[in-house]
């Protein structure tokens, strides 16, 4: 369906139109495009905020958490007067004053296997802002059942990680094909993380959501960006396609999915 930019839109996001690799085609496919975002906490606030900046027409959100005062350091998506509130409500709000041709969709749920198929359905991709193993591995299965491109990254401290995994070119199981041990990897709440950092690896997988949106540049298919803020250093190591993998290779084991809280053998706390 073509989309006719109105007077308002075209000086809203004449900056975008002016790019030749964008111009008004390519910001009437923002407008039509649907991302979902799972996490609306350090990684989720800075992919939330720039797409709907961009102008995505229609942005799901999932977090079941409330925001914390200690969240505040670095999730740039709430304030202190959200300390106490459901996250995706204090995301909405503040994304809706941002922009309002964003359709935001709020999901306060946790996440699992009952409902994870029912909820990505509806959306073109999906970001991975979560901060916990089982949460990972189950939208990692559930892309790749789904078909759906999982914009993904990870911070821990001072480092970061982003990828994109595109349906049919590998997922994250081929390159970490279980989890960790229970309890052998701090989460950010036991050793702490650098406030910025989130914002780096969040506008890392919103411009890589706005590359696949628009069908420009080289995704991050392919290869893992790491990124150390200490000596700020950036490289990419390569990630290929596991014939062998579990979930997408070629004879895949794991076919309907699980609840990873379960199988990790640890309680998946908030996102």
């Amino acid at each position: 369906m073509k989309l006719t930019l109105t007077e308002k839109q075209i000086e809203r996001y004449s900056r975008h139109i002016i790019l030749r690799q964008v111009g008004g085609k390519g910001q009437a496919k923002l407008l039509q495009a649907k991302v979902l975002l799972i996490g609306a906490g350090g990684l989720g606030s800075p992919v939330a905020l720039y797409l709907a900046a961009a102008g995505v027409g229609k942005l799901g959100v999932v977090d079941c958490d409330v925001v914390d005062l200690t969240n505040l350091q670095r999730q740039i998506l709430h304030g202190t007067s959200d300390v106490g509130r459901p996250k995706v409500l204090s995301a909405a709000e503040a994304l809706k004053d941002i922009n309002p041709d964003t359709q935001v969709v709020p999901y306060d749920v946790r996440l699992s296997s009952e409902n994870i198929m029912g909820i990505i359905a509806d959306y073109d991709i999906v970001v991975d802002g979560s901060d916990n193993f089982p949460t990972r591995y189950l939208v990692n299965d559930a892309c790749v059942l789904a078909g759906k491109p999982n914009v993904y990254g990870s911070i821990f401290l001072f480092e970061g990680q982003a990828t994109v995994f595109q349906p049919g070119k590998g997922c994250y199981r081929c390159v970490f094909p279980t989890p960790p041990a229970p309890g052998s990897v701090p989460s950010c709440k036991e050793a702490g993380v650098l406030g910025v950092l989130p914002g780096i690896i969040g506008c890392i997988q919103a411009t890589e959501v706005v590359k696949l949106i628009l069908g420009i540049g080289e995704p991050l298919t392919g290869n893992m960006l790491y990124i150390d803020t200490l000596d700020m250093s950036f490289h990419k190591l390569k990630v290929r396609r596991n014939a062998s993998c579990p979930v997408c290779g070629d004879k895949p084991t794991i076919t309907r999915l699980i609840d990873y809280e379960e199988f990790c053998g640890v309680p998946a706390p908030g996102h």
